[in-house]
C-alpha cells in the first residue's frame, strides 16, 4: 500500500516521506519490525516507543510515524497523537471492516464478559447472525475460539481481528471495551450501534487515579455510539450520561426504562419480570446471583435497541449456559462445593459472596489475593468485605507480577484485622487451595476468587501455568481413598 493511502484521514503536522512510498507492513514494536514497514512510535506504560526508532531504522523500516520529531536521518511522519494515528492506520490497512458489521461495545467494571456471551447468544438465535466476540475470556468468530492476551487488543490487532471476522461472514461483533482501550485510543474510529454500560466500582485507579477519571473514561464509549444503554441504578450513572450525545435507554431494579420486579434468586439461577413501555415478560437465567439480574437487564435492553423483542430475547436467556470462570462449579466427590469466580475487585468479591450467601447451607469460605502492579487501594477493601461476608478467609496470591507476594498480602490484611472472622495466609496459591480442601467441612462452599477463566499466574514478567480446575483434580487424585 502506498504511504499516502495508508495516511488517509490522519492529521499530519510534518511529512518528509515520499507519498508514493510503498509500505509492506505496519509495526509498533521494533522487535517485530520488518523491512518496508511503517514503524509507529507510541508511548507505553513502561517505555516510550520513540526510543526504538533507531532500532526500527536498522531493520530497514521504510518510514517512521511519531509524535516527537526523531533524531537521525530517515523519512518520518509527524502527528500530534501516534496512538490515534495507529488506530486509523489499522482501519486503512484492513479496509475498515468494522463499518460493514453491526458493532456492540460493552463497558463497566463487572459483568462485561457474561453480558457479551449472553448477547452473542441472543443475536445468533433471534437474528440468525454470525457474531464475533472479543473479550477477557477469549475471542470468537462464530464458534471458532481464538486466544486473547487482553480485554481489548491494541488498535491495529483489533482491526486485523475485525477483518478476519468480516471475511468469515460475521454480521455483528459484540466486544468488551475496557477503560484503558477508550483512553488509549484502541477503539478510536469505531462506530458502535449500541454502547452498553454495566456498572462502576473501584478498579484500575493505578491508571485512572480517581473514580471521576475512571467514570469519564467509561463515558467515552457513548461518544462513539449510535445508541446508549446504561444501568440507571449505578451511583455513577448521572455523571456517566450527562454529556452523552446519543439517545439512551436505561435499565435497573429501582429505576430505568426497562425494570425488573418480582425477583427470585435461587441456586439454579434468577427469575424476574421485565417491564418496558407497558410490556411485561417473565425472565429466567440459569446463572445464580443478584448481579445476574442486572446483566440480564442490560442484555435485554441492548438487544431491544438492536430490534430484538423482549420476549424473543427472554426465550434465549432461559436456555443460555454460564460462562467459564463466572460462578463456575468444579465437581468434587465430597459433600462440599467449589466455585471458581473471576472476582478481582471489591464489588465483585461482594457480589459473589452475596450470591453464595443466598443458597449456602454450610460455611462460606473464600480464597483470594490481589494483583501486583495494580490499584493498591482496593486491597484492604477486599480484605474487609471478605471478613464481613465469609465465615473463613484464605489470603493468597493472585498475579503478583513484579511485586513481592508477601507485601501484597500485607496490604490486604488490615482489612481483616479487628474482625472475628478466622483467616489464614498461604502465599502459594496451589498450597492454599489444598489447604481449603484439607479443611473443608460438610456443606461448605469454597470460592476460589480472582483467577476465573485464567489458566496461568503472572510472576515477575513470566506467565506460569496454573489452572485451578487442574489443581482441584490433582487433589482429588491424591486423595482417592477419601472419595
Amino acid at each position: 500500500m502506498k504511504l499516502k493511502e495508508l495516511l488517509c484521514g490522519i492529521d499530519i503536522l510534518e511529512n518528509t516521506a515520499d507519498p508514493e512510498l510503498e509500505i509492506s507492513g505496519v509495526s509498533y514494536d521494533s522487535r517485530q519490525t520488518k523491512a518496508g514497514d511503517l514503524f509507529v512510535a507510541i508511548t507505553g506504560y513502561e517505555t516510550d516507543g520513540h526510543r526504538f526508532i533507531p532500532m526500527a531504522r536498522e531493520k530497514d523500516a521504510a518510514c517512521v510515524l511519531c509524535q516527537q520529531k526523531p533524531e537521525g536521518d530517515g523519512p518520518y511522519v509527524l502527528v500530534s497523537d501516534s496512538r490515534a494515528a495507529l488506530a486509523r492506520l489499522g482501519q486503512n490497512w484492513f479496509g475498515d471492516p468494522a463499518a460493514s458489521m453491526t458493532m456492540v461495545g460493552v463497558t463497566g467494571t463487572n459483568g462485561k464478559t457474561t453480558t457479551t456471551y449472553l448477547l452473542k447468544d441472543i443475536l445468533e438465535k433471534c437474528l440468525g447472525a454470525k457474531v464475533g466476540l472479543i473479550g477477557t475470556n477469549q475471542n470468537m468468530i462464530g464458534d471458532e475460539v481464538l486466544h486473547t492476551e487482553r480485554t481489548t487488543p491494541e488498535s491495529f490487532e483489533l482491526q486485523a481481528l475485525f477483518r478476519a471476522m468480516a471475511d468469515a461472514g460475521c454480521t455483528h461483533v459484540v466486544m468488551e471495551v475496557s477503560s484503558h482501550a477508550l483512553c488509549l485510543q484502541r477503539v478510536a474510529g469505531i462506530t458502535f450501534a449500541v454502547g452498553l454500560f454495566t456498572n462502576l466500582s473501584q478498579d484500575h485507579l493505578d491508571f485512572h487515579e480517581t473514580m471521576e477519571n475512571y467514570c469519564d473514561a467509561k463515558a467515552l464509549l457513548f461518544r462513539q455510539s449510535v445508541k446508549g444503554v446504561y444501568n440507571a441504578d449505578d451511583p455513577w450513572a448521572e455523571r456517566l450520561t450527562k454529556d452523552a450525545p446519543c439517545p439512551l435507554l436505561s435499565f435497573g431494579e429501582l429505576s430505568g426504562d426497562l425494570r425488573a420486579a418480582n425477583i427470585h434468586l435461587a441456586v439454579d439461577g434468577v427469575s424476574f419480570d421485565a417491564s418496558c413501555d407497558g410490556e411485561t415478560i417473565p425472565v429466567h437465567v440459569g446463572i445464580p446471583g443478584g448481579f445476574t439480574v442486572y446483566n440480564a437487564l442490560g442484555v435485554l435492553a441492548a438487544a431491544r435497541a438492536l430490534g430484538v423483542p423482549l420476549a424473543d430475547s427472554a426465550k434465549v436467556l432461559a436456555t443460555s449456559a454460564g460462562v467459564k470462570g463466572r460462578v463456575e462449579v468444579v465437581p468434587v466427590p465430597w459433600d462440599y462445593t467449589i466455585l471458581i469466580d473471576y472476582a478481582v475487585t471489591p464489588d465483585a468479591i461482594e457480589n459473589v459472596l452475596s450470591t453464595v450467601r443466598g443458597f449456602a447451607q454450610g460455611r462460606v469460605v473464600i480464597l483470594f489475593g490481589c494483583g501486583g502492579d495494580r490499584d493498591r487501594g482496593k486491597r484492604p477493601k477486599m480484605g474487609r468485605i471478605a471478613a464481613e461476608m465469609a465465615d473463613f478467609v484464605i489470603v493468597t496470591s493472585d498475579n503478583p507480577r513484579t511485586e513481592d507476594p508477601d507485601f501484597i498480602i500485607s496490604e490486604i490484611l488490615p482489612g481483616l484485622e479487628g474482625t472475628e472472622t478466622p483467616y489464614v495466609v498461604e502465599p502459594d496459591r496451589v498450597k492454599a487451595i489444598y489447604y481449603a480442601m484439607d479443611h473443608a467441612q460438610p456443606k461448605d462452599i469454597i470460592i476460589l476468587a480472582g483467577k476465573g477463566h485464567e489458566t496461568y499466574q503472572i510472576i515477575d514478567h513470566e506467565k506460569r501455568h496454573l489452572d485451578e480446575r487442574e489443581v482441584v483434580a490433582a487433589y482429588i487424585s491424591e486423595h482417592k481413598e477419601r472419595a
